[in-house]
């Protein structure tokens, strides 16, 4: 019957379980004497494993291998309960190295606290948020999520909720598995391979040693390898009208040309090619732009690897020895490398050409007016070094984990204590498609260079190796020193129990550090500018007290609180303290009430507290690569505007002015079992934030640019001297932040006379998605099923079907992804019909469902085979218009998935 004790961590019973075997209980009962005690995530206080009062996600080994992820990240973001996270495929074109995040509920990936058996590891970048890829995927016992935020016991910054990666333990012999798989069509083909080995058994030889290994390997998806991406000029139709989405570029190879006066007259651009042709013939690989007849628009697009490169090693060993009957010393390793390969388009080089040059003389001064060719101010080639060939940039992550510590008993209390190292670090390096500074000037001073030619000649090709730039450009890392301790006893008997007490502390210093490459500044790279230094540190520690009390047989309580401290910010590099200390005590209340053994009924109350990261507060002005789409100048006329509408620089600042966010959340769910075959339970949850930091955005400034002037500056380009607007992007407290929703789930199972149907259905359904526009406190805007100012979208359903038929060694499972439609970022499109442009057309985008099937054969007790088509009914990514997120053109990859039909298999064998 449901609810009933288990023995140890098998029998954790938790509510909102979203793939196969997590939510069916077994009725088998123990003597007392037999039951062990474990501690679950969200609670400090060891326990018979029973479905407790917060509510948490469960997945097991074979949960995680029927779902065919073959990263922790697919994994992880395929879950209906996560929303607004980092994928990898951000990485063409941003520094991010691939960085992979979780993010719950849409709250946001650093309000979502990752754990690795039940400890913190190092983030990447200055903040909280920690990159996926760090987590070694063939030591994964099970994951177990929290989705109620602000933990007592790992800290109030996990506003949005846990994720706990618990990795095994006291195995005993070796197993080996192979994985390999691609798309039906070319490219992104992938293959892992893994071992894991254990001897020792803890209780018979007083030691276990555990060593687990996984390679991976993936390999590009290029743009031109899906239709749906293939290029940046995406013609479409909707409701019987015909658009063109132009995401061309004016930088190209030939050059256009950009032209500014002195009078301050709005510049002028055109493509000297077209305008030789008599504006009819752009070269191959151009569109004539529809906004501008007199330019040629590149299909950068095309040149997109839309699914990066990459190699993963993890490496994971725990070894325990069993001090005395009641006491275990332990020590943990894990170690990652990611090695990723993103390559983009070829870099976009403004070039300063002289008035009355021979070049200016042969490609512009015919195609200009006489009152224009008197007010010249400036003349810029929007040249494309495509010679150089694509820009490739190689990012190697690297996370080192280690913990020493101590567990078990003394006297009446369980308790346990650890010293934790723990590093991300990251290089960033160019491969190709950048020039030598020297060099590349020397291209320039090369009479025969021509930017406005179709083909440069012999002598300028001949310079173009020796200019390339081969490098680290930088390198990051983020470190933390931290010491946690927490125990749990049980205190005086109650009418439903013993009543308990939990304790403990912890205590944490962050390092992040970020240096420039030796030979990577603007002096040696061309047209680039210098990664910024810095050397920041942050000390934090906090405590708390947690007390359950089983009031009745059927109704307990669980009362926590929390004081968390987080210090200023020790800027090394300019040698002061930037911020201030902040502090904050938290509480949660839960109960769990279980009025007959069939039905249970849960809730809680409590609050949180998050700093904003070092570089939030603390980071000079920098420069931030560009704006994500193309504006008007904000204001016209004046000569710090560029030409045509395009995309502006951006910097950014951190804001020492900025306070910690509060929270305030509550659950309240039920689980109702009647009988072994079927489950259903259902939790509503609600998050409110205040003081959230949040930056003002691109379609605000641009807006308005009068009321948001503060987020405008100048900018100089390095390649030629001139100065123009930039937007800056600066930290503030937006106000407030409003979600609210339902995770729900249902189970029922049936067995045949050949075999057993088990079916698994769970899903988030949001309420709100709710959020003050920065720069405000009471003007609110939302994500909800709509691209918002975040440049996310809130989906007000997810959904996962798992359904497996086991007919002994033959099992079958299929899986159904849904997710609904939203309506998609605001664009600037073409309408073919009545050739005017048409400015914030939102484009709707249908939901997205797609079908995965596995077959699992077991040969015998050692070895198992898998194999399984993931989207087995090949439906493409729809058309999204975003402009953000990545340069992939024509969908967005947060969203779906560009493999479309792919095929693996994978053996296991054990021994």
């Amino acid at each position: 019957m449901a609810f009933k004790e288990k023995i140890g961590v098998r029998s954790v019973r938790l509510a909102l379980t979203v793939l196969a075997g997590s939510m069916l209980f077994s009725g088998q009962s123990m003597a007392d004497e037999a039951i062990q005690k474990v501690e679950i995530t969200g609670s400090s206080i060891k326990r018979i494993a029973v479905e407790g009062a917060l509510p948490v996600q469960r997945l097991s080994q074979e949960a995680i291998a029927k779902s065919g992820a073959t990263s922790v990240a697919d994994l992880i973001q395929a879950l209906p309960a996560m929303q607004g996270f980092t994928i990898g495929a951000v990485a063409a074109g941003s520094d991010s190295g691939g960085n992979t995040s979780a993010s719950l509920h849409g709250i946001g990936e650093s309000y979502t606290l990752v754990l690795l058996n039940g400890r913190r590891i190092a983030p990447q970048g200055s903040g909280t948020t920690v990159n996926l890829n760090a987590i070694p995927m063939s030591a994964v016992e099970r994951v177990e999520i929290l989705t109620d935020g602000a933990s007592a016991l790992y800290g109030s910054d996990a506003i949005a909720g846990v994720l706990n990666f618990i990795l095994k333990k006291n195995q005993q012999g070796a197993t080996l598995e192979a994985t390999y798989g691609g798309p039906e069509d070319k490219g992104g083909n992938a293959w892992n391979t893994s071992v894991t080995y254990g001897f020792g058994d803890l209780d018979e030889d007083r030691f276990n040693v555990l060593l687990s290994y996984r390679h991976d390997e993936q390999s590009k998806l290029r743009a031109t390898d899906r239709n749906f991406a293939a290029s940046s000029f995406v013609p479409f139709s909707r409701n019987g009208n015909n658009y063109v989405w132009d995401r061309t570029s004016t930088s190209a190879s030939p050059a256009g040309a950009t032209v500014a006066y002195k009078s301050g007259a709005p510049s002028t651009v055109f493509s000297p090619y077209l305008a030789q042709h008599n504006g009819t013939a752009c070269p191959d690989g151009f569109e004539i732009t529809p906004s501008n007849t007199r330019a040629c628009g590149f299909d950068t697009g095309s040149t997109v690897e839309i699914v990066p490169q990459s190699k993963r090693d993890s490496l994971f060993s725990k070894a325990t020895y069993k001090l005395n009957d009641n006491l275990n010393a332990f020590a943990e390793l894990a170690y990652s490398r990611y090695d990723l390969t993103a390559r983009i388009a070829a870099n976009p080089i403004p070039i300063a050409i002289a008035k009355d040059s021979a070049l200016y003389n042969t490609y512009v001064s015919p195609y200009l007016t006489p009152a224009q060719r008197a007010d010249v101010k400036s003349v810029t080639a929007n040249y494309r070094s495509t010679d150089f060939g694509l820009r490739a940039s190689n990012t190697i992550t690297e996370t080192k984990h280690v913990v020493l510590g101590v567990e078990g008993e003394l006297g009446a209390w369980n308790f346990e204590s650890g010293l934790t190292w723990s590093q991300n670090s990251i290089d960033e390096r160019y491969t190709g498609g950048y020039q030598k500074n020297q060099a590349f000037k020397d291209i320039l001073a090369n009479p025969e260079f021509d930017p406005f030619a179709m083909t440069q000649k012999p002598s300028v090709q001949a310079q173009v190796a020796g200019a390339q730039f081969v490098g680290s450009v930088r390198t990051a890392s983020t470190t933390m020193r931290a010491i946690d301790t927490h125990g749990s006893r049980e205190l005086f008997d109650l009418p439903g129990g013993k009543a308990s007490l939990g304790i403990g502390g912890d205590y944490r210093t962050y390092i992040y550090e970020q240096s420039p490459g030796s030979n990577a500044t603007g002096n040696d790279i061309y047209s680039f500018n210098t990664k910024a230094a810095y050397d920041m540190s942050r000390d934090t520690y906090g405590a708390f007290v947690e007390l359950l009390a089983p009031l009745t047989k059927s109704f307990e309580m669980t009362v926590g609180g929390r004081y968390d401290a987080v210090k200023a910010i020790d800027d090394k590099l300019n040698n002061k303290t930037v911020g201030k200390k902040d502090s904050a005590n938290t509480y949660k209340v839960s109960a769990r009430w279980q009025p007959v053994q069939t039905v249970l009924i849960r809730g809680s109350y409590g609050t949180g507290f998050k700093a904003p990261s070092m570089l939030d507060i603390a980071q000079p002005l920098v420069n931030a690569s560009f704006t994500a789409k193309k504006f008007d100048c904000p204001y016209p006329g004046n000569a710090l505007c560029r030409g045509e509408p395009t995309q502006y620089n951006a910097v950014s600042q951190g804001n020492p002015d900025l306070q910690s966010e509060k929270s305030k959340q509550f659950t309240l769910g039920f689980r109702v079992e009647p009988s072994a075959a079927f489950s259903f339970g259902a939790d509503l949850w609600d998050v409110k934030l205040r003081n959230a930091v949040s930056e003002i955005t691109e379609d605000q400034a641009f807006g308005d640019p009068i009321k948001y002037a503060s987020s405008f500056t100048t900018y100089i380009e390095p390649s030629t001297g001139f100065q123009y607007y930039a937007f800056k992007k600066l930290s503030v407290n937006v106000g407030k932040k409003e979600y609210r929703g339902i995770d729900w789930d249902l189970s029922a199972n049936h067995k045949f006379s050949f075999g057993k149907l088990t079916a698994q259905l769970s899903g988030t359904h949001m309420l709100h998605a709710n959020y003050t526009k920065a720069g405000s406190d009471n003007v609110f805007t939302s994500n909800m099923n709509f691209f918002g100012d975040t440049n996310e979208v809130t989906f007000r359903n997810l959904m996962k079907l798992t359904t497996t038929l086991d007919t002994g060694r033959l099992s079958n499972t299929v899986t159904v992804n849904y997710r609904n439609g939203y309506t998609d970022a605001a664009a600037t499109v073409y309408n073919v019909d009545t050739h005017k442009e048409e400015k914030n057309f939102r484009l709707q985008v249908p939901s997205y469902t797609t079908f995965d099937w596995q077959a699992r054969f077991v040969f015998d007790k050692q070895t198992t085979i898998r194999a399984g088509i993931k989207n087995l009914f090949d439906r493409a990514p729809p058309l999204s218009l975003r402009a953000s997120s990545g340069h992939q053109i024509g969908f967005d990859p947060r969203y779906a998935d560009p493999m479309m039909r792919s095929f693996y298999i994978t053996g296991n064998y054990k021994f």
